[in-house]
């Protein structure tokens, strides 16, 4: 493969790692693009693949990468008379927001609008638009917000960016929720909510969940908003999502509510993720057989599975003792290896006579809403 395609390829995949919100993989991923781009003196790229890295480095709270970033465009700037693009000044702008220096954002962001009108770049043009509105929305400037919200949507009518269209509304209600306009909010997120079933972006999806648990909790709806607070901690990795997790937990603590979720499994059909109560996120890692298997007991816990109803219901063939028998045997045992906190006594699949079932005292979350 050659290094141009290689290093797409990999920038591609790390973009698909982000979306999961699985940041050390997609670290990985971009770190490698970037480097075989910078080889190839395709300088446009790698600083696309920097922005990347800037913005995990940013929500895991890794100041002191995000420092090293900057000498590296600093140097790439002096050494390599490259100029840094308006995506780069609007992303060194999150960074400085998320530490809350927000004049230094302002500036940033000047500068990238600056850029994008001096070029007529209508996508940069948003992003810089969108980099003000997060800013005066922390600055407590809500109609300034707003007013650039608006102008986004405006822009979004010739220009087609899903993610950031997305990204903008998440705003637009939380700006509403300072406003202390709750039902207004919550309409903004159910939105949101809505636009996500077909996007199938965790990492949205994390941020949506926590937005509409402090809102609930805000508006005085105190066991919504632990509902939707405990689930959003619950689908979280605190390892990749630090800025988010931190925020989470602070309003669960303000809450009261920081003892573990009320749910011992919480199952996200869309994303297919899954959170156990003591192992935390469990990767699946494409192991789709497991999934279907795991749904089909969780919709049902105490209903007893034969052999022949799995073999119908998870691998869509017929039975056959000779051929299926061991695979479910083993698809079993792997199964509890995934869930199970202490696989030498299970809490969750059991087998009767005829078969498994899922305990039905297990407190589970099936989240198909998101299917």
């Amino acid at each position: 493969m050659k290094s141009d395609q290689l290093a797409s390829s990999c920038e591609e995949v790390g973009r698909l790692y982000f979306e999961r919100g699985d940041f050390h993989r997609a670290i990985e991923k971009i770190s490698d693009a970037a480097h075989e781009f910078y080889k190839g003196k395709d300088f446009g790229s790698f600083l696309k693949c920097q922005n990347m890295l800037l913005r995990m480095y940013a929500e895991m709270e890794e100041s002191e990468k995000i420092k090293v970033i900057k000498e590296n465009l600093q140097d790439l700037v002096l050494n390599k008379n490259v100029e840094l693009s308006s995506k780069t000044y609007y992303t060194l702008a999150l960074c400085a927001s998320y530490k809350g220096q927000y004049e230094t954002a302002l500036e940033y962001l000047e500068k990238s609008l600056d850029l994008a009108l001096s070029c007529d770049n209508k996508e940069d043009i948003c992003y810089a638009i969108h980099g003000l509105a997060i800013v005066y929305h922390f600055l407590g400037r809500y109609d300034d917000s707003l007013k650039e919200i608006h102008n986004l949507q405006v822009c979004f009518q010739v220009i087609d960016l899903s993610e950031l269209k997305l990204s903008s509304q998440i705003l637009n209600g939380h700006v509403l929720l300072k406003m202390k306009k709750f039902k207004q909010a919550l309409e903004v997120f159910w939105q949101c909510y809505d636009i996500l079933k077909e996007q199938k972006n965790l990492y949205m999806y994390v941020n949506l969940l926590f937005a509409m648990g402090i809102t609930y909790a805000d508006s005085g709806e105190m066991d919504l908003g632990k509902m939707y607070l405990n689930l959003a901690k619950r689908s979280v990795d605190p390892s990749n999502l630090r800025y988010l997790s931190r925020s989470i937990n602070e309003r669960l603590k303000r809450l009261g509510a920081m003892e573990d979720s009320e749910y011992d499994i919480v199952f996200n059909s869309s994303t297919n993720t899954v959170m156990e109560k003591k192992k935390g996120k469990v990767d699946f890692k494409n192991q789709f057989i497991l999934l279907d298997m795991l749904h089909l007991f969780l919709k049902s816990p105490g209903e007893v599975y034969t052999k022949e109803d799995l073999v119908e219901r998870v691998w869509k063939q017929n039975y056959d003792p000779a051929v299926h028998d061991n695979k479910v045997y083993v698809t079993i045992k792997r199964l509890r290896m995934m869930i199970e906190p202490d696989y030498d006594s299970p809490k969750y699949i059991y087998r009767a006579k005829d078969g498994y079932y899922l305990n039905k005292s297990a407190r589970i979350f099936l989240n198909n809403d998101m299917v």
